[in-house]
């Protein structure tokens, strides 16, 4: 398998490479005309996918460029965007009781 972290959408060289074989295959014209919707809304959803791939790629480049040649790469989490996760005071930390 290639990646149990995006399960609900293929990676980026997946998905660039079926939008690939998508096109070439709508570009014959050789498909009726549901599967070529099909086909077409399919590529909708990839393009986005990529789009979305690409963005968050660009996102980490500048993050790195603005911490200077010695930062270390950092992935965007879900612990970054709720902030109690990562809070002791609050007791919600994994493995942790709450404070008495």
């Amino acid at each position: 398998m290639a990646r149990s972290s995006s399960s609900k959408s293929p990676d980026f060289e997946q998905a660039l490479s079926e939008l690939e074989a998508l096109v070439t295959r709508l570009e014959r014209g050789d498909l009726p005309l549901e599967e070529a919707l099909k086909s077409f809304e399919r590529g909708v959803a990839l393009t986005r996918a990529c789009q979305a791939a690409l963005t968050a790629a660009q996102q980490r480049v500048e993050i790195l460029l603005q911490r200077g040649a010695d930062a270390k790469l950092e992935p965007f989490t879900e612990s970054e965007e709720d902030p109690a996760a990562d809070d002791p005071e609050s007791g919600t930390q994994s493995g942790s009781a709450p404070a008495a």
